[in-house]
């Protein structure tokens, strides 16, 4: 089976890279330095003095010129931030000690480094957490399967249809995300968009392709920011790990292209699996925007994060699905601030706040509660305009992994191997997969295999706003 996944924030300061917001001023005297051809420092001539003590080799813009978007960008302020690269084995510590003395450094932070959780852990439930119920109507209950899948998908995604008898005495009715009634009113709508802040999504899956977001304005591979947003070759999205157009997704970065499956894997065509709001095989599924974080297992940051959420919202994003987040307890309103969570929250707050979408006048956040089976969710999922979501599984149970309580939200089916039939994985999420994943992890030649986490409930919450967000189109 495959372990839970949920990419978490670790609380580790990556070494060598410092996060600055400068004031408005020392802002203003960067950009005319750039301007007059100064390639590297800030121009300021305090700053880099202590940027040359610590061999700094790049200091620029956190988010770059924001192209036909860059009004927007200094009206809320995000032009003021910038971060340094430096010699790593200098202490994050001291070089914000130096960089404190300032006068026209506003913010200092740490960049967070970021890593999949995907140990195992012992099998049993989270304490404290309460049983799942729900009343449900048979006429509701009792939708027919409307699409052209196999009999086989539709058993083994028990999540969105649960009849109580998959797993014998172990799976309860009503388990899961209802979706069969929902299709009756919607399928998707390809005017909503739902970014994938995660590893690279396959862009070519048998089962996502059809779905996925295509920036019409960008010619692919001539390296030129066709559109004017401010990066290149972003067909799909952008991989803000290596800062280029190429997504990766391998048997180590699978995790986004699982997370896409559950939200747009494209209904009605016979094949695979089908997704809660992937239309009904006439290319009328929610598309899928590709915003890469993770560069392997481990690897990805605070800043790469805060870039890609400010992406999403210049590119017409409604819903950021957002399956990573910091270990519950790590962040508090003692170190939050130091910890580099402000600029990102500005950058979540910025896309909250961007009228930028064909349905909602800002954008929709959706971050998974964390799998450290606390009494709280993790951050950034915790704060109050954000929706934070926790797993439970085919017995109605909440997963024993699972966060649960103040700061959580809503629950939603993310699998728990501890109840999976012997040598089954069928107590997890069924999703797609790259194929470049080993054939023994998946089925059906391995495009297709199961996951658990509260990574694997986030998905279905997403899919689920994109479908009411669908819905409401159609209503106009």
């Amino acid at each position: 089976t495959v372990p839970k996944a949920f990419l978490k924030i670790a609380n580790a300061r990556i070494g060598g890279e410092i996060i600055l917001k400068l004031k408005t001023e020392a802002s203003g005297i960067v950009e005319k330095s750039r301007a007059q051809g100064v390639s590297k420092g800030s121009g300021i001539d305090e700053i880099d003095r202590i940027l040359n003590t610590v061999n700094t080799v790049r200091f620029e813009r956190l988010f770059p010129d924001g192209g036909r978007f860059e009004e927007r960008t200094r009206r809320e302020g995000l032009h003021l931030w910038y971060y340094a690269k430096y010699d790593p084995s200098v202490p994050t510590s001291e070089m914000a000690s130096l960089l404190s003395s300032c006068k026209d450094i506003e913010i200092i932070e740490y960049s967070l480094a970021a890593e999949t959780s995907d140990h195992r852990r012992a099998a049993s439930p989270a304490a404290g957490a309460q049983s799942v119920t729900r009343a449900i109507a048979d006429e509701v209950r009792n939708v027919p399967f409307p699409f052209n899948e196999s009999e086989r998908s539709q058993q083994m995604q028990w999540h969105y249809n649960n009849t109580g008898n998959i797993f014998a005495q172990t799976s309860q009715l009503g388990a899961d995300a209802n979706v069969y009634a929902a299709w009756q009113l919607s399928t998707g709508n390809p005017d909503v968009i739902v970014a994938v802040i995660d590893q690279g999504v396959k862009y070519d899956h048998e089962d996502l392709a059809a779905n996925m977001w295509v920036n019409t304005g960008e010619i692919p591979g001539n390296g030129i920011d066709d559109d004017g947003n401010g990066y290149v070759d972003d067909i799909y999205g952008f991989n803000f790990t290596n800062n280029s157009g190429e997504l990766n997704f391998s048997q180590e970065l699978m995790h986004g292209t699982h997370v896409a499956g559950t939200i747009a894997a494209v209904n009605n065509n016979g094949i695979g699996v089908n997704g809660i709001a992937g239309g009904s095989g006439r290319n009328d599924g929610v598309k899928i925007m590709s915003c890469q974080i993770f560069h392997d297992k481990d690897g990805g940051d605070v800043a790469m994060a805060a870039k890609a959420i400010k992406y999403a919202a210049d590119n017409g994003a409604s819903i950021i699905q957002c399956s990573w987040g910091y270990p519950a307890g790590a962040v508090t309103t003692d170190n939050a601030y130091a910890s580099g969570a402000r600029i990102e929250k500005q950058a979540i707050d910025y896309f909250i706040a961007t009228k930028n979408n064909a349905v909602l006048d800002g954008g929709l956040v959706i971050f998974a509660a964390g799998n450290d089976a606390k009494a709280m969710s993790g951050y950034p999922g915790a704060y109050r305009d954000y929706i934070s979501v926790t797993a439970f599984s085919p017995d109605y149970l909440p997963a024993y992994y699972t966060n649960y309580g103040p700061g959580c939200n809503v629950a939603a089916p993310g699998g728990d191997a501890s109840i999976s039939p012997a040598g089954t994985s069928a107590a997890q999420v069924l999703s797609t997969l790259p194929s470049e994943l080993p054939a023994e992890l998946g089925t059906d030649g391995a495009d297709y295999g199961y996951m658990q986490g509260t990574s694997m409930a986030c998905p279905h919450v997403s899919g689920v706003a994109a479908l009411g967000l669908s819905y409401a189109l159609a209503k106009g």
